[in-house]
């Protein structure tokens, strides 16, 4: 890994308590980059932070926010560009699940759902990009919005709609985003995971078997896996970093509305 790749990239990550926020944070800090760890939940957070500073590379800083409200996006950002001076990249993580069969869904589960993952990114991006917009052109390179997609922005799955609908909305934030945001010399670009061991799946495998989908805790794994994984292992957050500081270093700078699937295959069947 080189430690000077992110160097001089002042970075926002949301929902960085955790799973792949939490991996991101810390290789990209091992790389050089200074990092602002959003997060409902601050006190984790700040263990990813403490992780980050008692290291040889990269700080780190937190805030508490709700990724959902506009004002805590803007807080974020003033946060990053307080500590730092400017902000160059944000990777906008933040997601949940909490799956239902057509039928059973409910407003409650849509608004929960979208609201997290849909309509925080669009705010994410666009406190983050009016940010960028007002510090002006940096050193020849672009500046970059890095959007989590999932392999449900491209497969309708049956037991998860409102989740596939807002990561078919992230799908449609980058493209749509590359395209209103290219005059201000901001690329758009996003990730698409697959199976992920991380809290949200730990749960998620739990609720499918409470819904009677599975039969038993970690079915729905062996059943990806056997099934639609050409790479015949589930994935880890870390499988996802080297795409992910790809994204986030010039070696993408042109690249924009391009979403990496690194699903083990999941989207070719």
């Amino acid at each position: 890994m080189d430690p000077n790749r992110l160097k001089g990239k002042n970075i926002l990550i949301t929902g960085a308590a955790r799973g792949m926020g939490a991996a991101n944070a810390e290789s990209f800090a091992a790389q050089g980059a200074n990092i602002c760890l959003g997060d409902l939940d601050r006190e984790e957070a700040q263990k990813v932070a403490d992780r980050i500073n008692n290291a040889d590379n990269g700080q780190a800083i937190t805030v508490k926010m709700d990724v959902s409200k506009r004002e805590d996006n803007a807080a974020a950002v003033a946060a990053t560009v307080e500590a730092f001076g400017s902000i160059n990249v944000g990777l906008f993580n933040a997601g949940l699940n909490k799956p239902k069969f057509f039928m059973d869904i409910d407003e409650d589960n849509w608004d929960m759902i979208m609201n997290v993952n849909t309509k925080a990114m669009w705010l994410g991006m666009q406190e983050v990009a009016r940010q960028m917009i007002d510090q002006g052109p940096m050193d020849g390179h672009p500046y970059k919005l890095i959007n989590v997609g999932s392999i449900a922005s491209r497969k309708p799955l049956i037991d998860v709609t409102v989740y596939c609908t807002s990561k078919y909305g992230c799908l449609a934030l980058t493209h749509c985003g590359a395209l209103g945001l290219a005059e201000h010399n901001i690329t758009v670009n996003g990730y698409a995971p697959g199976v992920v061991v991380t809290p949200l799946w730990e749960q998620l495998d739990k609720d499918l078997v409470n819904m009677g989908f599975k039969e038993r805790a970690g079915q729905a794994y062996d059943d990806i896996v056997e099934n639609f994984l050409q790479i015949k292992r589930v994935s880890y957050p870390e499988d996802v970093t080297g795409t992910a500081s790809f994204l986030a270093s010039n070696d993408s700078d042109y690249m924009t509305g391009q979403m990496i699937h690194v699903d083990g295959g999941w989207c070719i069947q």
